[in-house]
């Protein structure tokens, strides 16, 4: 890991190879980088994980098994900016399998409780036009779907 910038650090209870693996295989520009394992001195079993560092889309990360006492929350999100509905659905898939959950306005939880927000790029500028009409529009469509449908909102936000 560099030793400038900001690394996120993401808790696990038991899952956080699986999990570094997983986001590795849903991102470009990903890798697995360091694995450190308890050693007989504890305190977990020897030879079980301690932290995975891995890249996802080019961002540093870091996967502690920490154990049980924390669990992710809203209050924490990753932001995903798509160029096209293609990007959007795939995103919003592959985040959704295997027992995530979609939610509002392009925001979900993957299989571990990660919150992310998959949206296209196009959305901050639209809901921040100087027109408030424009922006109105393309809010009030936004507010009404789970998964953001990109085409649906242009055409909310050209007032068709």
């Amino acid at each position: 890991m560099p030793a400038n910038g900001f690394t996120t650090c993401l808790w696990f209870d038991g899952q956080a190879e699986e999990a570094a693996h997983y986001y590795v295989s849903v991102f470009k520009n990903s890798s697995i980088g360091r694995i450190a394992r308890y050693t007989e001195a504890g305190p977990g079993p020897a030879g079980t994980v301690v932290t995975v560092e891995f890249v996802a889309n080019g961002q540093q990360f870091v996967a502690v098994n920490g154990g049980p006492q924390f669990k992710f929350n809203e209050a924490i999100s990753f932001q995903i900016l798509c160029e096209d509905q293609a990007e959007i659905d795939h995103y919003w898939s592959k985040l959704t399998e295997g027992g995530g959950e979609g939610s509002q306005c392009g925001w979900l939880k993957d299989r571990y409780g990660v919150s992310w927000q998959v949206v296209p790029s196009k959305l901050a500028d639209m809901i921040a036009d100087p027109d408030p009409e424009k922006a109105g529009r393309a809010a009030k469509a936004m507010l009404s779907m789970g998964k953001l449908d990109l085409p649906v909102l242009e055409k909310a936000y050209a007032g068709e």
